[in-house]
This record gives C-alpha cells, sequence and structure tokens, in this order.
C-alpha cells in the first residue's frame, strides 16, 4: 500500500506550474524577450492569486518598471499576493497594497515609504509577517518563503538571459537562486539587451523572461554624504569615538553605519588619525558600499581592502581604478554582493558602528517610531555580537566574557548618536516607540533594532558610556544615563554616580580621552565638500548632480 501511494504522488506540480505559467506569456514573449509595450498583460498571465512574489526593490537598486507594472494590475485578476521585499522605497512598492494586487509582505526597510507603511498598516490595507533583517529574509526564501516568481532587475542581459549586473549586483544572484531552483518563474527588466554580456554574473539557465526596461532602473546615491553638512558635534564625536574605541582596542576590521557621524571619522582618519600615529593599526579592513568619503583614507594608505553590500552611483571610475582595494571583476567593474557582505559584517568584522532614532535607558534602540515603520535593513546582523564566531583577533580579545575554561571574545557593537536629533528630539527615551508601535500592529514581539545587551559602546558628544563593563542592568543604566545629555533618560544621571563610573572606566568624557574640544572644528576634515573628494580620487569621482555645488 505504502509503494502504491508513493507511486501515485505526483512529484513535478513545481515545473508543471512554471510550464503552465510560461505557456500563458508566450503570447507577449519573442524567445525568451517580453514586449515592453504589453509588460502589464504579461504579469497577469504570468501571475496567480496568493502567488509570493519576490519583487527587487533593494537597498539602492530598484526594479522600478516591473515594480509600476505590477501596481497597474486589474485587482480583479491578481490580487491577494505575498510580496517578498528587501527595501520599500517606491510609490509603486505602497501602491501595489493600495489596489489590492497585494495583501501580504515580508520586507527589511521602509526608509523612503515608512510614513507610508505606517498608514497603510493603521488602514487595515496590508498584513505584516515580520520586519527582517536583509540576510534574513533572503534566508527564508531557501526556506518557507520561497517565491513563485522574481521580479529583478540588471544592467544587460543577452539574448540567451546571461545578466551583467555590473557594480550595484546587490542582492539580485540571491534571490534569482531562490527561484530558479525551486519551479519559480524568474523575471529581470534590464537597462540594455547586448550580443554578449562583459561579464556573466547570473547566468542565463537561472533567466526565464528578460525585458528591456524604457528607462535605467532607479538608483540611489544612499551612502553618499556631502561633508559641507559635518559639523562641529559630528567632529568632536569621531575624535572621541578615534581615541576611546578605535584606538583603544585596536580595531583593525570593521563596518561604518550610513550617516554624518560616521562620515566624520571616516575623513578625521587622514588628519587627526595621523596624527595619533594609528595608520596602519587601525580601519584597515572594511565591509562596506563605495562611501565616497572615504576616499581620502584610501589615497593616504588607511584602508587596504573593502567588501561592498552594493555600489554607490558617481563612484564605479575610482573603484574600477582601485582594484588592489576593491573586489572588481576582469571587466573592471565592481562586484558587490549584499548577502556575502552582510555576512562578513557579521562574523568577519570587530566592530560594528552605526546610529539609531531612538535608545532606550537600557540601550535598545529602534528606527521604528510613531508615525514611522522604518524597519531595520543589515542593522541587527552587524549589530550583535554572533555567537558562532571562533576564530580570534586582538579586538576581540579584549572584551573577554565568561568563566574558564568557556571563555570567548566579544564583538564590540557602538552606537553613536547626538543626544537630540533634528528638531530637538530626544535621541534617548525611556520607552521605546517601537513597543506600542508593535502592540497596535499585533506583532509578537517590539520591533526593536538592536538589543541593549548586545551594544558594547554608546557615544554621544557627552563622552563614551563601555556598557560591557557594567556588573549589572542597574549599572549599564547608569553609564547609559551619563552620556545621554538633558534627554530624559540623562537627567537620571547622579553626579556622584557619574564621577564613580569615570574612576571605574565605565564612562569616558572628552577630558578623560585626552580629546582637546576646542580642535572639533571643520579644519579637521580631510575633505570639507564634495568638490574636494572628485580632488582627491584624481577626478576620477563623478558625484550625482544633485550634490554638484560648484
Amino acid at each position: 500500500m505504502a509503494s502504491t501511494a508513493r507511486d501515485a504522488r505526483d512529484w513535478n506540480r513545481r515545473r508543471t506550474a512554471k510550464r503552465e505559467r510560461l505557456e500563458a506569456v508566450q503570447p507577449y514573449v519573442s524567445g525568451r524577450v517580453l514586449d515592453a509595450g504589453r509588460i502589464r498583460d504579461a504579469l497577469q498571465a504570468l501571475l496567480r492569486p496568493g502567488d509570493r512574489v519576490a519583487l527587487e526593490g533593494d537597498n539602492q537598486k530598484q526594479a522600478d518598471f516591473l515594480a509600476e507594472a505590477l501596481a497597474g494590475c486589474d485587482p480583479n485578476v491578481v490580487h491577494d499576493l505575498h510580496l517578498l521585499i528587501s527595501s520599500i522605497s517606491l510609490r509603486e512598492h505602497l501602491d501595489v497594497f493600495e489596489r489590492g494586487v497585494a495583501r501580504r509582505l515580508d520586507f527589511a526597510y521602509a526608509g523612503p515609504q515608512s510614513v507610508g507603511m505606517a498608514q497603510l498598516l493603521a488602514d487595515g490595507k496590508v498584513d505584516v509577517g515580520a520586519i527582517h533583517t536583509y540576510i534574513e529574509l533572503y534566508a527564508r526564501m531557501f526556506v518557507d518563503l520561497t517565491p513563485n516568481v522574481a521580479l529583478l532587475c540588471a544592467e544587460q542581459a543577452d539574448h540567451d538571459g546571461n545578466l551583467f549586473t555590473g557594480p550595484s549586483t546587490e542582492d539580485t544572484p540571491t534571490i534569482a537562486e531562490a527561484v530558479a531552483f525551486s519551479g519559480g518563474v524568474c523575471v529581470v527588466q534590464v537597462n540594455e539587451l547586448v550580443d554578449k554580456v562583459p561579464r556573466v554574473d547570473i547566468p542565463g539557465d537561472w533567466v526565464d523572461l528578460i525585458v528591456q526596461s524604457p528607462r535605467p532602473f532607479a538608483l540611489e546615491p544612499l551612502f553618499t554624504r556631502d561633508p559641507r553638512h559635518i559639523g562641529q558635534v559630528e567632529i568632536l564625536m569621531a575624535m572621541m569615538a578615534l581615541r576611546g574605541i578605535y584606538e583603544r582596542y585596536g580595531v583593525v576590521t570593521l563596518n561604518h553605519g550610513i550617516g554624518y557621524d560616521t562620515a566624520a571619522i571616516e575623513l578625521l582618519l587622514p588628519t587627526y588619525g595621523e596624527e595619533l600615529g594609528l595608520r596602519g593599526k587601525i580601519c584597515r579592513h572594511w565591509t562596506l558600499n563605495p562611501h565616497p568619503t572615504l576616499i581620502p583614507a584610501i589615497e593616504s594608505g588607511w584602508v587596504e581592502s573593502v567588501h561592498c553590500f552594493g555600489g554607490e552611483p558617481g563612484m564605479e571610475r575610482y573603484v574600477a581604478a582601485r582594484p588592489d582595494v576593491f573586489f572588481t571583476g576582469g571587466d573592471g567593474s565592481l562586484r558587490s554582493n549584499r548577502v556575502l557582505c552582510q555576512l562578513a559584517g557579521q562574523y568577519a568584522v570587530d566592530m560594528f558602528i552605526g546610529s539609531s532614532l531612538q535608545i532606550d535607558a537600557c540601550a535598545n534602540s529602534s528606527t521604528v517610531t510613531e508615525g514611522r515603520l522604518t524597519g531595520f535593513g543589515g542593522a541587527p546582523n552587524m549589530g550583535h555580537d554572533p555567537h558562532g564566531r571562533r576564530h580570534p583577533s586582538a579586538a576581540w580579545l579584549e572584551l573577554l566574557t565568561g568563566e574558564a575554561p568557556a571563555v570567548r571574545g566579544r564583538k564590540l557593537v557602538v552606537q553613536i548618536t547626538q543626544t537630540f536629533r533634528s528638531g530637538g528630539t530626544p535621541a534617548f527615551v525611556e520607552s521605546l516607540d517601537a513597543v506600542p508601535v508593535g502592540k497596535e500592529a499585533h506583532m509578537p514581539i517590539p520591533p526593536i533594532m538592536i538589543y541593549g545587551d548586545d551594544v558594547s559602546h554608546v557615544v554621544t558628544e557627552e563622552g563614551v558610556a563601555y556598557l560591557y563593563k557594567a556588573s549589572g542592568p542597574a549599572e549599564r543604566r547608569e553609564a547609559v544615563a551619563a552620556i545621554a545629555g538633558a534627554t530624559p533618560v540623562g537627567r537620571r544621571a547622579d553626579e556622584r554616580r557619574v564621577a564613580a563610573l569615570r574612576h571605574d572606566g565605565l564612562v569616558a568624557l572628552a577630558e578623560d580621552l585626552k580629546v582637546d574640544v576646542r580642535r572639533a572644528n571643520r579644519s579637521l576634515l580631510a575633505a570639507r565638500g564634495i568638490e574636494d573628494l572628485v580632488a582627491w580620487s584624481g577626478g576620477l569621482y563623478d558625484p550625482p548632480a544633485r550634490f554638484l555645488s560648484w
């Protein structure tokens, strides 16, 4: 009986469904190439109600032509889709839910559309499965969230479907693999159809359909920071971070988050860092997009290698001219990979340093605030102490924890922020907005980005808190309060306890770190504007038009 039941089972349902889908789009296809003018009809023929659809909204690049077509589908034909998208960046990403084409969502980040996402949730137009980290979402595509269809983007394709993704490969190969080997359909919008691609980033047998978009896919210069906007407070925090953390622990491998705080550190390496004699001792190996503010440090010999999550518009020629530093192909262009770089940032670096919108008294932090469902991106992956790490390094061993014989090192997880953000909003709060937001959205746990017990240091303009040295939760809260300024959390600080914490090495102010506050001015920056970065690059950096001011 068991043998008969086994023989009767159809083991090829996915392949059969794929064949049927591809047959349904034949009126709109020549070879593998879809008719761009009939892309909406093609998607309506391809998709089924309830499908899981991976739409490439990456951190930077967007399959915007396909997103627009998806949002324009007839909700009577295509509806209740389950959208898997790492970054909700376009208005069309929201329109898919507004119009009823999609209903369920699993995502990682929604910075540009965070307000709209919060409104959709409040209006009951979207069911959120979970807010993921990037690699958490991609990992689930190989387990319980395998897509039926992927809508991706690339620079070029040949007529056999081989793809060239160029400098901004980002997430495309990972999503394509999850779909190609599970009986799904892979559709790719490309900027250009060519006879031969310069480099095969994704082989043609992973790709089912290609469509030449009438315009290049959207690509956001997300990691470009104009040094003109770096002020004295950011410079002071950078000086304290360099003295109190980078120098103290000998941080060689690291990741920087996005922001002016870390951009200031990058621009102080060739000046203040050089004064301190730190070149060759710190900041040699990076997991980082090609930040333009890193150019002076590269040019002055600080940086040995940079592995990138994605590209950065305008940095293409510079990166191609520095193959000893960046990971580039034989064609000369950058090969980025978000999943591999996230893994490197999780396991292969000694320090993550980034900022947040809110931090509570226990150092829990989140970018989910009242009226904004921002998400996390990759910060939780890099901003935690991975217990699976086994290789030692000097910085990792500086933070030894545990009891013999089961001792191990610890990753430095640093939060850097001004005590008050723009508009006078306190960064340090009694309770994170993420707690009530999570309750209202019926989330089983609050959407906390980085848990406080993973945070080893907090840096503000007031000083540095060495949280890993705390004897327990109460002392951690005291250390956070000591550097939280006039915020609700900072007003708890007791002067005598702050003095004791400084004596015991749990808190360090500028004077304790031998940082001269009077020197915290823009004269310390290696570049004070975009034009200086262009000069440092020898004219190889081509800033996007929005950053040109000369």
